[in-house]
């Protein structure tokens, strides 16, 4: 079976709404109970941290508003964008011999319209911007990438942001004084927030793709078929 017949068929086997969903609702509801629980634990060490200087605790509420959580929140956000923004476009031009999420070996690159169903190319049922020549579809095929680009700036920026409140409200609690955004940007609590959050995607990422070339798991499409040869590359199970 071809992978347009593929395609067809998976558009047209439709099952209820929580099943054509399953995937962003039962992430997107882990999200939000892993924020809310994020929020508790916060919550108790800021209260805690405030008690030691003899200063007045704060409910939940107030701390869900605070530059403290807030900067916890962002620059994890930050970089999970990172993430996904790095790996979008470089899985355009960078290839991993036997890995699933690896394009495959002769295919480096932006790919001819006819691959890509652009322009004349376009099916009737393409994204209306594929089907047009010109910028619309510049825009439109780099679109997933953009956009990651500016979450990732947006969230990086609210980190920046967040983390000067935060670090002024404890320079001034030790009687020290406060600093400008942009000093702050080059200080060692900025960036040793960012980097110890981007060190830990790339690793992620790297891990995930040369361990896929090796292991398997069956019925995902992160992994190849469980029979695939090791090296067997841009092959989904």
């Amino acid at each position: 079976m071809s992978a347009d017949e593929r395609e067809r068929r998976g558009t047209l086997r439709r099952g209820g709404f929580w099943r054509d969903n399953s995937l962003t609702l039962v992430f997107g509801t882990a999200f939000l109970v892993v924020l809310a629980c994020q929020a508790v634990v916060g919550h108790a060490e800021f209260n805690e941290a405030l008690t030691v200087e003899g200063l007045q605790t704060i409910g939940l509420g107030e701390y869900v508003t605070t530059s403290d959580f807030a900067v916890d929140v962002t620059e994890n956000w930050q970089s999970e964008f990172l993430q996904f923004f790095l790996y979008v476009f470089g899985t355009v031009w960078l290839l991993q011999r036997g890995s699933p999420e690896s394009k495959e070996l002769h295919n480096a690159g932006p790919e001819s319209d006819r691959e890509q169903r652009l322009g004349d190319h376009a099916r009737s049922d393409s994204p209306r911007w594929a089907g047009t020549k010109d910028w619309r579809q510049r825009v439109y095929s780099r679109s997933l990438g953009i956009v990651m680009g500016c979450l990732f700036l947006g969230s990086w920026s609210a980190q920046s942001v967040a983390g000067v409140a935060a670090y002024d409200e404890q320079q001034l609690r030790q009687l020290q004084a406060p600093v400008g955004w942009a000093e702050y940007l080059v200080l060692p609590d900025f960036w040793s927030r960012t980097l110890q959050n981007w060190q830990s995607e790339l690793l992620a990422v790297a891990a995930m793709v040369i361990l896929s070339v090796y292991l398997r798991q069956r019925g995902s499409p992160e992994s190849k078929p469980v029979g695939a040869a090791h090296t067997s590359t841009g092959v989904e199970g």
